[in-house]
């Protein structure tokens, strides 16, 4: 097998020293633009690739970025990653995803595999049930770093979040002022900070209201369990006319179990989600839903850390970002169904 082009193999191709290369490549010295010229010339006819990692080794700052996300399948998640990415790759650096499946061992094997190869910075949503003890872990291996959407014990990260108390009080709300009484709550864990934030804000809009009793239902974030828990729960409580779901996957999944039994998405039941992710516009109905720009959070924590890369000493830094009700078709006026 051919051997891979080194170092001294552009040298001797372009006709000058070793050390000469060296500089070109990292852009050091005092070389004439003319050697430059010749130095690249040859590195790109000898099929010359810079080990971009040994050479972050020896500076100390690598250009790659762990991104460790908590559930890959989740399009808010994708959306996110397409969006750091996006920003980071504008700024020179590579990122590499792994997904923990919310799984605190997995997430403990893939940080020593992040660190192993000593990552430019991470970029981390924690696992539900990570301890104090990966979190002490990661801080002391001195690592940029920034959590998103669940602040670890101890909050020593800068941190990315969004407003999700508002954001449910605004959905709830929404149903609400449309005339439904009885509004239930859907979907996720609540071990979440996250979600017990936005079960907060629904409970909030329903106490303020004085009208129908509280129902929450927890159920995964995925569109065939929300489907069942849909079924679920309008059969346990027929006078529900309303649904809070806690992201746009579960939205859509209760809007299939509205069809399974019968009943139409906006008129019977209205449904509102949540992260207005791209499907949530080409859903059909059109899912009304707390929009918060999931690419646009991508990109504001890339932001962040690289400012916490320029200031590693800087105090550290905690944001919310705005959120806001996009009314679609799958919520509209109580039709009085039979119940």
């Amino acid at each position: 097998m051919k051997e891979r082009p080194t170092i001294h193999t552009v040298a001797k191709a372009a006709g000058v020293s070793i050390s000469t290369v060296s500089q070109v490549m990292r852009e050091q010295g005092r070389i004439s633009e003319e050697t430059r010229r010749k130095v690249k010339r040859a590195a790109e006819k000898v099929n010359y690739i810079r080990d971009q990692r040994a050479a972050a080794m020896r500076s100390g700052d690598s250009r790659e970025v762990g991104l460790l996300i908590h559930n890959i399948r989740n399009p808010f998640n994708a959306e996110v990653v397409v969006g750091a990415n996006a920003y980071l790759e504008e700024h020179g650096y590579l990122v590499f995803v792994l997904d923990a499946l919310d799984d605190p061992e997995r997430q403990r094997r893939y940080l020593r595999t992040m660190m192993n190869s000593s990552p430019g910075g991470l970029l981390w949503v924690p696992a539900l049930g990570t301890d104090q003890d990966t979190v002490d872990w990661v801080r002391d291996q001195g690592k940029a770093t920034v959590t998103l959407l669940r602040p670890p014990p101890g909050h020593p990260f800068d941190h990315v979040g969004i407003d999700s108390t508002l954001g449910a009080m605004l959905a709830t709300r929404h149903l609400l002022s449309l005339g439904h009484r009885q509004v239930a709550f859907l979907g996720g864990d609540h071990r979440s900070e996250t979600i017990l934030q936005r079960v907060g804000g629904y409970v909030s809009a329903m106490l303020s209201a004085g009208t129908g009793d509280t129902v929450v239902r927890e159920c995964a974030e995925s569109k065939a369990a929300a489907m069942e828990a849909t079924v679920r729960l309008i059969g346990d409580r027929p006078d529900v006319t309303g649904l809070v779901c806690n992201c746009d996957v579960v939205a859509a999944g209760a809007t299939l179990g509205l069809m399974r039994l019968g009943l139409q998405v906006g008129h019977d039941v209205s449904v509102t989600g949540f992260d207005d992710i791209e499907d949530a516009r080409l859903w059909s109905p059109p899912l009304t839903t707390v929009a918060v720009d999931p690419r646009g959070i991508g990109r504001q924590l890339a932001e962040a850390l690289l400012m916490r890369k320029r200031a590693p000493d800087g105090a550290v830094r905690s944001v919310n970002l705005p959120v806001r009700l996009v009314v679609r078709d799958s919520s509209g006026q109580p039709l009085g169904r039979d119940m």
